[in-house]
């Protein structure tokens, strides 16, 4: 079933191939709504029980014990239903898409399958397969959509990102060659954990692998290729780098913060890491609505400049609303998903009782006030204030682009409001991680 999950949207891509030009983007949101409602099902399968649930396991490079290794758990299901969520708001944005309009859907599922193929993995090399496929689909998508500077921005994307599969890749090697049987299987890995009696090669592995996943996240100092790949991308290619590729860094990634406060109270290391991934899932939900609200500026006056729009609440009051909603979900106000996640962050980080997490959350707080600031000064800009040069030319949203961009902010509010549906998933998965850094 997971197999079909991943797989079915490019199944589709092959007939979006051979459709009538008008059905293609029906076609398109056909087959995303279509896997949506399978990974629903799936989850509502799963429940709130431990372990994987739809484990397949077969054998693929037998010389080197690397499997077709697939599974889903309190983690990657929640990760799961967002990709395909997002997938299927872009396909429903995209509905006026005029420009190679069936590359653009081919694209996009093809980067919906390895998307999701990526989360399900359980073998190292599978996963280093649909880590690299999405990076060459995504340089595709800013290359040939992209604006003004997209050949720079796509060439600095790939060689960056590319630089750090290669870096994640050794680490992979370190883990597979410290493993006694060698082997590529995460499942394996964690129950015999690698280079046990090695710690200098286990640190350079550890090295390895952060800054491998560091630069796909990305994290400071990595970070320089993301402004421009954004700024260039198109919307819906934003909305996917950082609602669904963003999250393929910390979605390994996380166990190395849980294991930074290892030697704190469980309970609380198990919270911040359950907010940890409530946090991947709201961020997907309202970057994911903020970079399809930009293109629905850019769209109007092929413009980001801030400077040019104000008073934009007077011309477009839906747009306003939308906005307002998913730049305060964004700074974590009570009631929308954000909160849910920064509650849990900071009341597990700072309870754990030690001097590295009250700094990190002091730091965090910092972060969060200066956020705050420049989503206000944004919000100020656009919607309030005298008409720029451009506010005539911004209309309301469209039928099209409400429905791309609401189900998201909803769902965001249903999180904020009744979060107990996601934490119950994910909480299994938390104890697992923190029962796996405290051995």
């Amino acid at each position: 079933m997971l197999s079909l999950l991943i797989f079915f949207p490019l199944v589709a891509a092959l007939g979006v191939l051979t459709a009538p030009r008008r059905a293609v983007v029906w076609l398109w949101v056909g087959a995303s709504a279509g896997d949506l409602a399978l990974v629903l099902a799936m989850w509502i399968a799963h429940g709130t029980k431990q372990g994987m649930s739809y484990e397949t396991d077969v054998r693929r490079i037998p010389s080197v014990r690397s499997a077709y290794h697939l599974g889903a758990d309190g983690l990657s299901l929640p990760l799961l239903t967002l990709t395909a969520g997002l997938f299927a708001a872009c396909a429903i944005y995209s509905l006026r898409q005029q420009h190679r309009v069936r590359e653009f859907a081919v694209l996009f599922l093809f980067l919906e399958t390895v998307c999701l193929g990526l989360f399900a993995a359980l073998d190292l090399l599978l996963f280093f397969v649909f880590f690299d496929l999405s990076i060459v689909g995504m340089y595709f998508v800013i290359l040939l959509w992209g604006h003004s500077n997209r050949r720079r921005s796509a060439l600095t994307f790939f060689l960056y990102t590319f630089l750090g599969s290669l870096i994640l890749l050794l680490g992979f090697i370190g883990l597979y060659l410290g493993a006694e049987p060698h082997t590529f299987d995460m499942v394996e890995l964690t129950r015999t954990p690698p280079l046990t009696g090695s710690p200098g090669l286990a640190g350079l592995t550890l090295l390895a692998v952060g800054i491998g996943l560091g630069i796909k996240t990305p994290v400071v100092p990595f970070h320089t290729w993301l402004p421009p790949a954004h700024t260039d991308a198109p919307a819906a290619g934003s909305a996917i780098l950082a609602g669904v590729m963003l999250k393929m860094g910390p979605y390994v990634v996380l166990a190395l913060g849980a294991a930074g406060y290892a030697t704190g109270d469980r309970d609380a290391r198990q919270l911040a890491v359950t907010g940890a991934v409530t946090q991947m899932v709201s961020h997907g939900l309202v970057t994911g609505a903020l970079f399809l609200l930009c293109g629905v500026l850019y769209e109007r006056a092929r413009s980001y400049d801030l400077g040019r729009f104000g008073g934009v609440a007077g011309t477009a009051p839906v747009f306003a609303g939308l906005l307002a909603v998913a730049a305060f979900a964004s700074l974590g106000l009570p009631g929308l998903s954000g909160f849910i996640a920064e509650f849990q962050i900071f009341a597990g980080t700072i309870g754990s009782g030690t001097v590295a997490a009250a700094v990190a959350g002091a730091l965090a707080v910092l972060g969060i006030l200066i956020t705050a600031g420049l989503f206000l000064r944004v919000l100020h800009r656009v919607l309030l204030g005298p008409p720029g040069e451009l506010t005539s030319q911004v209309t309301d949203v469209r039928r099209d682009e409400t429905g791309a961009i609401a189900p998201l902010l909803v769902l965001s509010l249903v999180i904020g409001l009744t979060p107990r549906v996601l934490l119950d998933t994910i909480e299994p998965l938390s104890a697992a991680v923190i029962a796996l850094v405290g051995r």
